[in-house]
């Protein structure tokens, strides 16, 4: 058929290009990680917007890790896929840490908001004052909601495991055709919910400081002043409008990976899955040139790295 590729061509076409994005992510978020942890060792002190970076650095590195060793598994040994409870811990886990990077960006984003945004009604203020100590928070209601998706998904990976019993232990899970049973539909549903619950968490994020920064801007130009705060705003701005394009095709693609989920071999899980390999290791690049610490030290990096090839 001409929608789909043939099965070896497809499989092997996704994994080397699963293996180049999974270790440049893997690179690029260890280079967070191990950035912050020294300034962290150095300072004794790390503020909320290090611990955003530095949680999604350690939950991004950890699913590309368990994402790629999946899709190799499955391609060049789908059979110990096939071992009670490997497939269920495996994919579940993906999912919950999955979830908890889509979780954490979103409320990085609400942090940007309402860290920076400047409204005077009482509630805001009252959030900007105590947004800190409300952090800790953030990660706790992401990782919870995570787990329990993570527990959702263990179940409902199992039922295909036990409709497929008849089909050879050379054939992977993915491209195995899924039987969907009734009971499923109620955990796709809530997924699909928490989805959309994060995507608008972005949205209202983006517009709330997009709103903010018009009337600050209008207030400059009355006063004929500029001040640190218009800077504050624009870097945000870029952040949280580069995050929220790449979003919005990353929650199409989660949302289209919910209904291929039946497909084998599809062009558009093909394209779904190598954006969603791309979207950590994106993201925490934009996130590093969007810190000027972050871009100046991987910067050096590079130059020494560049440098030192040239001598060669």
């Amino acid at each position: 058929s001409r929608k789909q590729f043939n099965v070896t061509s497809y499989d092997a076409i996704t994994v080397a290009i699963m293996t180049f994005q999974a270790f440049s992510g893997m690179w690029i978020n260890a280079f967070i990680v191990s950035v912050l942890c020294v300034g962290w060792v150095k300072k004794k002190t790390l503020n909320s917007n290090k611990k955003f970076l530095l949680f999604l650095g350690c939950l991004r590195f950890c699913y590309l890790c368990i994402s790629w060793v999946y899709s190799f598994l499955s391609v060049i040994y789908p059979k110990y896929l096939y071992v009670r409870p490997i497939l269920q811990l495996v994919v579940s886990i993906q999912s919950f840490l999955s979830y908890s990077d889509l979780w954490v960006s979103a409320c990085l984003c609400v942090f940007y908001c309402i860290k920076i945004a400047n409204f005077r009604k009482s509630f805001f203020i009252y959030l900007k004052v105590k947004i800190d100590k409300i952090v800790p928070l953030m990660f706790l209601g992401s990782v919870i909601f995570s787990l329990v998706i993570g527990i959702l998904v263990y179940d409902m990976s199992d039922k295909p495991l036990c409709n497929n019993q008849n089909s050879t232990g050379q054939v992977s899970f993915w491209k195995a055709t899924i039987k969907m049973d009734k009971s499923i539909f109620p955990s796709f549903f809530l997924i699909g919910c928490g989805y959309a619950a994060s995507f608008i968490a972005v949205i209202f994020s983006a517009l709330l400081l997009l709103f903010s920064l018009w009337n600050h801007k209008q207030n400059m130009q009355t006063n004929s002043m500029k001040d640190l705060s218009m800077d504050a705003h624009i870097r945000a701005m870029k952040s949280i409008l580069s995050f929220f394009i790449m979003y919005s095709i990353n929650f199409a693609c989660l949302i289209l990976k919910l209904v291929y989920a039946t497909k084998k071999g599809s062009l558009v899980m093909f394209l779904v899955v190598v954006f969603q390999f791309a979207f950590p290791g994106v993201h925490s690049l934009i996130l590093i040139f969007s810190n000027p610490k972050l871009e100046k030290k991987l910067l050096s990096i590079l130059s020494c790295v560049n440098h030192k090839v040239c001598m060669k």
